[in-house]
């Protein structure tokens, strides 16, 4: 079967996943990182894309993304993979692919998802027992979010906005959030959708998104025939 297109729509957020091949380093050095997030902030600036919040861990990266036209995101990641690939194997006198294929991605209902997507992204390393809190790991934007450090590569979404009325209010409610974590339901929700790539969010934010693209969004149900007018989350 022919692997469907993946899900990109202009105005929602996107959780993404890019993997080494083999679940191979995609870092050597401390010097990578910084690589990788300067070709981030570039192609997301050239292809108009929002970067809400993303972390960069041994073999692979999550970004959380709102792009403004069809073809961003995939613009963006094309631009940032081969930038990357050139210069790694270049450093590290290497040749060959890098990535695990195509990136991985899906369509998240902002206010159901997003502060949850960025807390599970922020949480990576603390799973991965890189770090015992997430303040503590460098190369993710939770810094940021708690007023750690400015990074230029960042576009707050409204959501993050509504969290308090001050820099100080929102910075610690964000840091509240992170601390008392997400449920296992919601990491289970956010790892398989991004994988499958099915939107993500409630039925009638996945059978409005339907009528949005010819893409299917959701997994069909085992044994029942395709609608394109309702599709089943």
């Amino acid at each position: 079967m022919a692997r469907l297109p993946r899900l990109t729509l202009p105005g929602y957020p996107h959780h993404v996943i890019q993997r080494g091949n083999n679940r191979q380093a995609i870092f050597l050095s401390a010097a990578d990182y910084p690589v990788l997030l300067g070709l981030l902030e570039e192609s997301a600036r050239k292809f108009g894309v929002a970067m809400h919040a993303y972390v960069l861990m041994g073999n692979h990266f999550h970004l959380l993304a709102t792009p403004t036209s069809d073809g961003g995101l995939p613009q963006m990641m094309q631009a940032v993979g081969r930038g990357y690939v050139r210069y790694f194997n270049d450093r590290h006198g290497r040749s060959g692919t890098l990535w695990e294929g195509r990136y991985r991605s899906t369509v998240l209902q902002a206010d159901h998802y997003l502060l949850a997507c960025m807390a599970y992204i922020d949480l990576n390393p603390v799973r991965a027992g890189l770090v015992k809190d997430a303040r503590d790991y460098p190369w993710s934007s939770h810094g940021h979010y708690v007023g750690m450090r400015t990074d230029k590569l960042l576009t707050p979404h409204p959501l993050f906005w509504q969290l308090g009325n001050t820099p100080f209010a929102r910075e610690a409610a964000y840091a509240e959030l992170v601390r008392v974590g997400i449920s296992p339901a919601q990491q289970d929700a956010l790892t398989r959708s991004s994988l499958g790539g099915w939107a993500l969010g409630s039925d009638e934010f996945v059978e409005d998104l339907q009528k949005s693209t010819e893409r299917r969004v959701s997994k069909a149900q085992p044994g029942r025939p395709i609608s394109r007018t309702k599709i089943s989350l």
